[in-house]
């Protein structure tokens, strides 16, 4: 049996890597993301490497954008009973120049689409009494300046993650976190041009920090994902794995 997987976000970065991760494992995967036309290049990638995959195009703080899409998904790939939730945005500042945008942007997108496409999700994992749900964190929730909006939206779904592990393990759902460090993406390019400091430059002054000595890559969120989603991983629920590099404090 093919199993249907979801992944937000997965136009590009990590949720391209893990689309392609998963597809590569067997699965037919729906890439999720704010612009539908977007995620075809991933769509085409998957197909010409013999997966199966659709492009659906949600705004996951949105409720009736997010049934639709599930809907959609459930109609055209299969019954999803993985999810994966990475759809995410930066919104950095100190606290004192902080919108009440910057903030509400941060949370609809990290906490609220997290929540909407769970509990869309989880009907059709508890009725196949067999699903995953990973939830992407981050190192930030432990605290980085200029980021209280992404570090709070971080460590809350490190608490929604620890709380649908209780709620969803009796139907044979289990629940995790990733929370990556520096992964070289189009985000942290972002970063770097908003700080004024070269992206190479950028990843070899993240390298030095780092124990292992170099920047992680969406490939290594990827196989992360894969592990969590795969039968093998049917003990484990309610983790957050620190994928950066080196220990976290």
């Amino acid at each position: 049996m093919t199993r249907t997987a979801i992944v937000t976000g997965s136009a590009r970065g990590i949720g391209a890597a893990t689309a392609r991760r998963l597809a590569a494992d067997g699965l037919a995967v729906a890439i999720l993301d704010l612009d539908e036309s977007a995620c075809k290049t991933v769509v085409s990638e998957i197909e010409a490497a013999g997966g199966k995959a659709l492009a659906v195009g949600v705004d996951v703080s949105d409720e009736q954008s997010v049934q639709a899409a599930v809907q959609r998904v459930a109609d055209e790939l299969g019954a999803p009973t993985v999810l994966v939730n990475n759809a995410g945005i930066l919104r950095d500042n100190l606290l004192f120049k902080m919108s009440l945008s910057d903030w509400d942007s941060v949370m609809n997108v990290h906490l609220r689409g997290s929540f909407l496409m769970s509990r869309a999700a989880q009907k059709y994992m508890t009725e196949a009494k067999w699903g995953r749900i990973v939830n992407l964190s981050s190192t930030s929730a432990l605290g980085n300046r200029g980021q209280a909006n992404y570090s709070a939206a971080k460590a809350g779904l490190q608490g929604f993650t620890k709380t649908l592990a209780f709620e969803l393990g009796k139907f044979g759902v289990t629940v995790n976190a990733i929370a990556p460090g520096f992964i070289q993406t189009d985000m942290t390019a972002a970063t770097a041009e908003r700080v004024g400091v070269p992206f190479d430059q950028f990843i070899a002054a993240a390298a030095t920090q780092i124990p292992v000595q170099r920047v992680g890559q969406p490939d290594d969120i990827a196989n992360a994902v894969s592990f969590f989603v795969g039968a093998a991983a049917g003990f484990v629920s309610g983790q957050v794995l620190y994928v950066a590099g080196g220990p976290t404090c």
